[in-house]
């Protein structure tokens, strides 16, 4: 694979940014099919086990929420020791951050340990669903430990410009997944398998598989650590300093989309059902912006840890406008299939408009967002993580908590209302992140 720094021409240029997106796209399709499946196969077991499953995984979503803004630190910092040509020093942060990531993870499975039927109750969840919930949650969170170590393992691997590896992961891990979900879930033979707690050991299982070859490919990469070499104290702050707006960002963002939520509930269950469907669809919108961001990351930290910003600027630039092209592509496609993929999810035709309505705005957001994710990943790698945080405060709780209220119940424009708050949104956050990217790096 090409260094991150490597590439002169456009042509060159885009051929870098491409070899570290493309597995990460490919990594987070996976994911997404794997979340598919997961479901299919609890769904077949029953209704309040996929209701079990799916208030834990809303819990657990903050857990990796946390992990992921860790990583975030961890990320930025080693790409731009790299980008110096301090392999040293890099490694000493992988190592420190992986410990950091074990005493989160300890942490978040002790809460687990002790809270888990007051947390799902906080929830909302219903008490016959309860028994199985505390199950699959107690199975799938106590070893949290196993979540952060999969997380920065892999955010340590890309900032060294490896996203290959990660994928190669990946990909074997969900396939385990699979074939020890279906086994552990229905049994073989005269065993019916273990239901609901099969599906929580799949996923245990298939993570510890994850975090030891992950492990495995970091002692091959140019920044391998043991462990055994102990703590690195003095790169605590530096990590936490970067990390803790990202940790506050996630924390938002999580907390504002189940209060916005909440208030599109109000719209009804036919405009809140159509909600959810138009989003599961949307995700996959999303998946070259998010590969196209952690290359933002790990090339434009390379780029200011080398006393570059020029040449920085040019790969966001680049990569920002890679992005746009692709969600722009794929908001064309929202546009004209709209009524088909909401036919996907049910024959109530007042939902499928709904969803039709819902997609055709989303369309016009593609660009936006794609600028949104890239530029907050370059801002990230260059050691700016307020700004991205600020623009996710003001975003969820002043513009879509608020436009909600306006749009959907002043002035009634129902559900097409979210939606284009959502669309505002991404307007306006891409135009006060870009302003920032130029602002740090090119002014």
């Amino acid at each position: 694979m090409p260094e991150a720094g490597a590439g002169t021409t456009w042509r060159e240029k885009v051929r870098v940014v491409l070899a570290l997106a493309v597995p990460t796209v490919i990594e987070n399709f996976l994911l997404t099919v794997v979340g598919f499946v997961d479901t299919l196969f609890v769904a077949k077991i029953g209704l309040h086990e996929v209701a079990a499953v799916g208030v834990t995984n809303a819990i657990v979503a903050i857990y990796i929420a946390v992990f992921m803004a860790m990583g975030i630190g961890a990320s930025s910092l080693i790409a731009r020791c790299i980008g110096a040509g301090d392999i040293v020093r890099a490694s000493a942060i992988a190592r420190q951050s992986t410990w950091l990531a074990i005493f989160l993870g300890l942490f978040a499975g002790v809460v687990t340990l002790l809270f888990a039927e007051p947390l799902l109750r906080y929830m909302g969840t219903e008490p016959d669903v309860m028994a199985a919930g505390v199950t699959y949650f107690q199975i799938v969170a106590i070893p949290s430990v196993l979540i952060s170590l999969m997380t920065i393992f892999g955010n340590i691997l890309r900032s060294a410009s490896d996203t290959t590896s990660p994928m190669k992961v990946g990909v074997w891990v969900n396939l385990l997944h699979i074939a020890l979900a279906y086994l552990l879930i229905f049994g073989s033979g005269e065993w019916e398998g273990w239901g609901i707690a099969g599906a929580a050991w799949a996923t245990t299982i298939s993570r510890l598989a994850g975090v030891a070859a992950l492990y495995a490919y970091i002692q091959k990469s140019k920044v391998a650590f043991s462990l055994a070499q102990g703590w690195a104290g003095q790169f605590t702050r530096p990590l936490l300093q970067i990390s803790g707006p990202a940790v506050a960002e996630r924390l938002i963002m999580r907390l504002g989309q189940l209060f916005y939520a909440g208030l599109i509930v109000r719209l009804g269950t036919d405009a809140y059902s159509s909600f959810i469907f138009g989003g599961n669809i949307s995700q996959f919108s999303f998946m070259p912006g998010y590969g196209l961001a952690v290359a933002a990351t790990t090339i434009v930290g390379n780029h200011v840890g080398a006393d570059r910003k020029q040449d920085a600027y040019r790969y966001g630039i680049v990569i920002m406008g890679l992005a746009a092209v692709f969600m722009g592509v794929i908001g064309v496609i929202y546009f004209i299939f709209a009524a088909m993929a909401g036919a996907w999810f049910t024959n109530d035709q007042n939902v499928i408009d709904m969803v039709t309505i819902g997609l055709r705005i989303d369309a016009f957001a593609q660009p936006f967002i794609a600028v949104s994710l890239v530029i907050a990943g370059a801002l990230q790698g260059a050691g700016d993580t307020k700004s991205p945080m600020y623009s996710t405060i003001s975003g969820i709780w002043l513009i879509r908590v608020i436009g909600i209220y306006v749009l959907c119940f002043i002035f009634e424009l129902g559900i097409a209302g979210a939606w284009l708050v959502n669309l505002i949104d991404y307007v306006i956050r891409s135009g006060f992140l870009f302003y920032r990217f130029k602002k740090l790096l090119h002014s």
